[in-house]
């Protein structure tokens, strides 16, 4: 059978298409001199901007870490604030290079959008905060509440799930952001907001009277927020997974800010040096040089001084680690092997 002349067209289209998206993030960034990352419009200890303007948190620390492996500068990022609505989109269009905005791990979000998550930064799930004058003691307690929660996100659907689940009955609040759901929660517009824990933790923590609230202790759901790219871009979706796995390996190894230096020109154990770059051509195989890894450290620590700093016991919100510590502390927190 005679072969179409439009075949080896149209296998060449395809070619040409993956060669340009496996590599063109990574180059647009290396060209722009800058990292567009997308984050949320305020989540405290996840991404915020503080008092001075300048953005804080663990997911804000990431995208410092990848650019400082990129660009060689932490702080050659554009801090692009997305919603619940808008994020996907701004990934999708190519608004941003990188999605860190606490966004779930789904089967729908990882094929029907076609995004790539690039690994997982912190294992959350979704819980309930309320005044305990309201007296409630678990979520089931809760039927019949008025309750604030994001549209276009994960929550809405969880919620939704439960309640019928339970025969549980709720007036649904809708809102936009973490911000717009704390602001009608004070004001008595909802009884209850939910949202992921480590989100309410930090809200309650900003309260003016912390004391006269609660989170539950019962989860609905769970939550693995990690980065995402594009679909199809596997050199980008590498750098941004391994610069990731670098922080996680980093303090398992026991390599901070502190002792990076001292780590990288005088340790004898062989998965130091080849995530410093002393030995193996890890870097060059990202396409980047072999101090990607030191500088992504340097940028604000290894991931558990990045956790203490944005959520945890350096931080009002005092957040244990809980799921996030190591794999060998009883976490989930697991780095593959830099080999």
């Amino acid at each position: 059978m005679r072969k179409s002349p439009l075949v080896p067209l149209v296998c060449l289209a395809a070619a040409l298409v993956s060669g340009f998206a496996s590599a063109g993030t990574l180059k647009d960034v290396q060209a722009r001199g800058k990292l567009n990352c997308g984050v949320s419009t305020g989540n405290t200890g996840l991404s915020a901007p503080d008092a001075k303007g300048a953005w804080q948190g663990l997911d804000v620390a990431l995208c410092r870490s990848v650019a400082a492996a990129v660009l060689g500068n932490a702080n050659a990022v554009n801090f692009v604030p997305t919603t619940g609505q808008t994020r996907f989109t701004a990934l999708a269009s190519g608004e941003v290079d990188l999605l860190i905005r606490n966004s779930s791990w789904t089967f729908t979000r990882d094929v029907d959008l076609k995004l790539t998550f690039a690994g997982i930064n912190y294992y959350d799930g979704q819980g309930f905060l309320v005044r305990k004058s309201l007296g409630a003691k678990s979520v089931k307690d809760l039927d019949g509440a008025s309750i604030c929660v994001q549209t276009g996100s994960t929550h809405e659907l969880n919620l939704a799930e439960y309640s019928r689940n339970h025969g549980m009955k709720y007036e649904p609040v809708p809102i936009d952001s973490t911000a717009e759901g704390e602001q009608k929660y004070l004001a008595g517009a909802c009884d209850v907001f939910t949202n992921d824990v480590s989100g309410l933790a930090a809200s309650k923590a900003s309260f003016a009277t912390p004391d006269e609230h609660m989170v539950l202790g019962e989860l609905i759901s769970k939550e693995p927020l990690g980065p995402m790219v594009r679909q199809g871009d596997d050199q980008w979706a590498d750098v941004v997974h391994w610069t990731l796995n670098a922080l996680i390996a980093a303090e398992e190894l026991g390599v901070t800010s502190g002792n990076l230096a001292q780590m990288a020109s005088s340790s004898g154990n062989p998965e130091v040096n080849r995530l410093l770059g002393k030995e193996g051509n890890f870097g060059q195989q990202l396409g980047l040089d072999d101090k990607w890894a030191s500088r992504a450290i340097a940028a604000g620590g290894n991931y558990g001084e990045i956790f203490d700093n944005s959520l945890g016991k350096l931080t009002p919100i005092g957040l244990e680690r809980g799921l996030n510590a190591q794999w060998n502390q009883g976490g989930l927190l697991y780095a593959e092997p830099f080999r």
